[in-house]
């Protein structure tokens, strides 16, 4: 029964969503949407120096499995890079789609929507948050000034 994948953790987790909101002037901001359910997420964040997450904020209409993610995502993501949170957006689909471990260091949390591999119908609204906010980062990288210098005539 469907009701058995909202476990007291998960609904804890959708009802705690950290960083909430918007961001003032981020750096990259997208919005995906789940066609099957409507579920909406935007994610802003703000990149460091290094290109890694120094600020996040997100605007989360979903359902508890969204929200869930997006709580564990919002919680861990300040200071990953995208090379981080796209492996853990795979790992998570992996997880889902096949069956596959879940995701690993910070955000190893994840497995505790391990149960929502076996509802197809709910995989989208799942991975919004991590699609968003990797979607994010990629953009706010390509909007960086390019680091090559002009060639000097000789």
């Amino acid at each position: 029964m469907i009701d058995d994948i909202y476990s007291t953790r998960i609904l804890t987790l959708a009802a705690n969503m950290p960083r909430a909101g918007r961001l003032a002037a981020p750096d990259g901001s997208v919005e995906r949407t789940a066609r099957l359910c409507g579920s909406t997420i935007t994610a802003d964040v703000t990149l460091d120096a290094a290109g890694c997450v120094a600020d996040f904020a997100q605007d989360v209409r979903a359902c508890a499995l969204g929200q869930a993610a997006a709580a564990v995502l919002g919680a861990n993501i300040q200071g990953a890079d995208l090379a981080e949170i796209t492996q853990a957006r795979d790992a998570l689909q992996d997880m889902l789609k096949t069956g596959g471990p879940p995701p690993s260091g910070r955000f190893a949390d994840l497995a505790v929507l391990a149960p929502v591999k076996d509802y197809p119908a709910r995989h989208a609204s799942t991975l919004l948050a991590f699609e968003a906010a990797a979607e994010a980062v990629a953009q706010a990288l390509s909007r960086r000034p390019s680091r090559t210098s002009p060639a000097v005539a000789g």
